[in-house]
Parts: C-alpha cells; structure tokens; sequence
C-alpha cells in the first residue's frame, strides 16, 4: 500500500544545534488493495499533530484544537478539467481536561461525537488522533481515471466558542445551544468567527493526493 503526501506545509519545531529536526506534521493517503477498490474507500491518516510546541501550548491554555478533514473522489476530464464525483467531511477535537489533567481525542461525524479516549501523556493523545481512518467514500463508475484527494485544516477554537462547544461535545442538547438546528451546524457556525489561531493567526493546511487509478 503506497502512501502519497502532496502539497503540505507542515510546521516544525526549531532545532538546537546538533539536535535532530522536530517531526513533519503529514497528512496520507492511501487507496485500498486494487481488488476492494470497488467496495472500499481510501484510508487516511494524520500524523504529528499534537508534536508542535504552539500547539500543545494552546490545548494546556484551554484552547481545543479542531482538525477538518475533506476526502474527495475526482474523475480525469478533457483538457485539464476534472470532474468532483462526490466527498465527505469529519472532524477531530484534541482537548486537555485540566481537572483530570489528561487530553480526549474525539471524533466527530454525521452529527455524532465519539470519544477516542483520554490519555495523560500528549503523546498517547497523538497516537490516538493518528490513527488511520477509513473515509466512506467508494468509487463506482468504470473506464475513467480517478483519483482521491485529502485535506486537513487545523485550527484552535477561540474563548468565545469554547463554552458552546464543551457543552455540545458533553451532550448538552438545550434550546439555546443546538435549539432546532443540529449540532454540527452549531459548532460549523462557531468556527468561522476564531480569535485565536494556531501561530499566530494563521490556519494550518494540509493536502494530500493518491495515485491514478481504474475499476477493473
């Protein structure tokens, strides 16, 4: 299985003099075996998230950091112009629970949030936000080239969202909060107005681009 990592930004931590270089936030992607492509989407994988020292400084201020990902599945067009078949979009949250003093990994979905486990060391919360990840989306159509694409965005959530979304990741569903709209547009709509960012402002993208392939 042949991993493709295109078009990242990755950050790194500065390096001392003779230290070794801080690990490359990546993102991967992966087709599945050629005999599953018709019945099984492209696994994907972020990984080095929780390495970077903005970061972790952000999620010990109380700041949970929110990873949107988006896997698209293209077709090759005429003349450069390629076609969307279709896409699907989760999230993931990284937290740090000062009471406990322990990080939750959750994983968002269809308007579902489930919890990948909460862990005192940051680097078990990294291995657990790393874990590779079966998006649901297959390819159908024969006789054309395609390919998959992925993107991250990560970002942190800003004070002004933190008390609506805590309440909505602990299962509060009060008029007020969710009322008649759903969780996902709640949370959605609170991430487009961040004050506070990852370094210093700045958003952090992530692009990653399998192979070319056909149904056989």
């Amino acid at each position: 299985m042949a991993w493709l990592a295109m078009g990242a930004t990755p950050v790194q931590l500065a390096a001392q003099s003779g230290d070794q270089p801080a690990p490359r936030p990546t993102l991967l992607i992966a087709l599945p075996a050629d005999t599953l492509l018709p019945r099984r989407g492209p696994t994907v994988q972020a990984t080095q998230m929780l390495m970077g020292e903005r970061i972790r400084e952000l999620l010990l201020a109380g700041f949970p950091a929110r990873f949107h990902f988006r896997v698209e599945l293209w077709s090759e067009g005429r003349f450069f112009f390629d076609q969307l078949e279709r896409a699907t979009e989760f999230d993931m949250y990284a937290r740090y629970l000062p009471v406990e003093r322990t990080y939750e990994v959750l994983q968002v979905q269809d308007d579902r949030a489930m919890s990948l486990g909460r862990y005192v060391n940051v680097a078990d919360a990294e291995r657990a936000l790393a874990r590779p990840i079966l998006a649901p989306i297959v390819a159908t159509r024969r006789g054309v080239t395609m390919y998959y694409q992925a993107s991250l965005v990560v970002e942190a959530l800003s004070a002004r969202d933190l008390d609506e979304v805590s309440r909505w990741l602990q299962g509060d569903v009060e008029p007020g909060i969710t009322g008649k709209a759903n969780p996902a547009s709640i949370v959605s709509r609170g991430l487009r107005t961040l004050a506070s960012r990852l370094l210093g402002g700045e958003k952090l993208e992530y692009e990653s681009t399998t192979e070319r392939f056909r149904l056989r």
